[in-house]
């Protein structure tokens, strides 16, 4: 018995040496992301057009990095794969302090999102090897909190070093050293067993960089990545031209952080029981509300308001929609199914962030978030409709 529960333990080593690692390449993202814009004009006078084409650069490579990781990772030892995405992530940071001009900036950046990408497929995909099958809906929730916690301390940590010192170069070495701490932390996993799936036809086909049996539960992640990537970017703009709040974004996104952090708590159990679909229908209901208020209610109660139940949306959606995934892959195509989840959200946001600056350029920032409502509304039927059913369908 004694042997049974100890197998069974949710928090065992490998699975803590995997979410240092997330928590660690998470936050050596987020410490940069909110003062990189800030370092390129200061440092080599970039205008703000020139600032979003070199930011852009790394969400591009990221993106298409992705389905390759995937089959990486279902091709080749994980391990191996996880340690070489680890130390091409770890060594872009020291590029970071050896840029001199803005070309070789823009060069570096551009290029780290490639290892960036990799990574995030090839971590989660090895978290979901080290821990016990009867565990694996419960810890894949759990995973996620490295996110969440990074995206709510980095920012902070950055912000405060900055105005102590104002210095760039602190904050580039300070990630360095922490992508290093989470390179040193997956070094320590035991080699992972590989279990091949017998190939029936060529190695190079559709199916290992795209899960296809997946499809509808892509498109409907398409549509929240929309929702997030105009709301992500055009927060700040739009609630201080329409709303008249200003100061607010960081206290916003702290929100969303800590609403996610206590639904991901408190969804656990659902997750531990299989209650996959509950947590992804209360998910799109709660973000589908959170929209709703934003654009309804343009004040304080629906501009806090929504961050709350956005956070309590996405932070039951976002595993329960992994789980589901990987539930309808085989062993040997858990990067696969990893790697499209991402990507569809990547795809999401994208759009949103091109038709965002687009319907406010043409019909004003009011517009832009109507759509974004909308697009919720349309995605959460899209789920009850025909995504519920085929999960039951497609899932082994």
């Amino acid at each position: 018995m004694k042997e049974g529960l100890t197998k069974d333990r949710l928090w065992n080593s490998n699975y803590c040496r995997v979410m240092t690692a997330n928590f660690a390449l998470f936050f050596a993202f987020y410490l940069l992301t909110p003062l990189l814009p800030l370092y390129l004009v200061e440092r080599f006078d970039a205008t703000k057009d020139v600032v979003g084409l070199v930011l852009s650069g790394y969400t591009l490579t990221a993106l298409l990095a992705r389905p390759f990781s995937g089959f990486l990772v279902d091709t080749f030892p994980r391990k191996r794969v996880l340690m070489i995405c680890f130390a091409l992530f770890f060594v872009f940071f020291g590029g970071y302090l050896g840029a001199s001009s803005l070309l070789l900036f823009t060069i570096v950046r551009t290029l780290h999102g490639a290892p960036f990408g990799a990574l995030t497929v090839a971590n989660t995909t090895v978290a979901i090897d080290v821990l016990p099958s009867s565990r694996r809906n419960e810890g894949i929730g759990y995973y996620g909190l490295g996110n969440n916690l990074a995206m709510a301390a980095a920012p902070t940590v950055a912000i405060y070093l900055y105005n102590l010192t104002g210095n760039f170069d602190l904050l580039f070495w300070l990630a360095l050293v922490i992508a290093g701490l989470g390179m040193a932390a997956v070094s320590h996993l035991p080699s992972l067993p590989k279990e091949e799936a017998p190939q029936t036809g060529p190695l190079l086909r559709l199916d290992r960089f795209f899960l296809v049996r997946g499809w509808l539960l892509a498109c409907n992640m398409v549509f929240f990545g929309f929702c997030f990537g105009v709301v992500s970017n055009y927060l700040a703009i739009y609630s201080r031209d329409v709303m008249g709040i200003t100061g607010g974004t960081g206290t916003w996104f702290l929100l969303v952080s800590l609403s996610l952090i206590a639904s991901r708590l408190q969804g656990a159990k659902a997750l531990r029981e299989g209650r996959l679909l509950m947590n992804a229908a209360v998910g799109t209901v709660f973000s589908s509300f959170a929209y709703t208020i934003f654009v309804l209610f343009p004040n304080a109660f629906g501009y806090y308001g929504s961050a709350i139940l956005l956070g309590l949306g996405n932070g039951h959606l976002w595993p329960a929609f992994q789980n589901m995934m990987i539930s309808m892959a085989h062993h040997n195509e858990r990067g696969t199914a990893n790697s499209t989840l991402l990507i569809s959200w990547d795809v999401g946001i994208g759009l949103g962030v091109l038709a965002g600056g687009f319907l406010a350029e043409h019909f004003g920032y009011t517009t832009a978030f109507c759509a974004v409502a909308v697009a919720q509304l349309a995605g959460t039927a899209l789920f009850f409709l025909f995504t519920r059913a085929s999960y039951l369908a497609h899932q082994l």
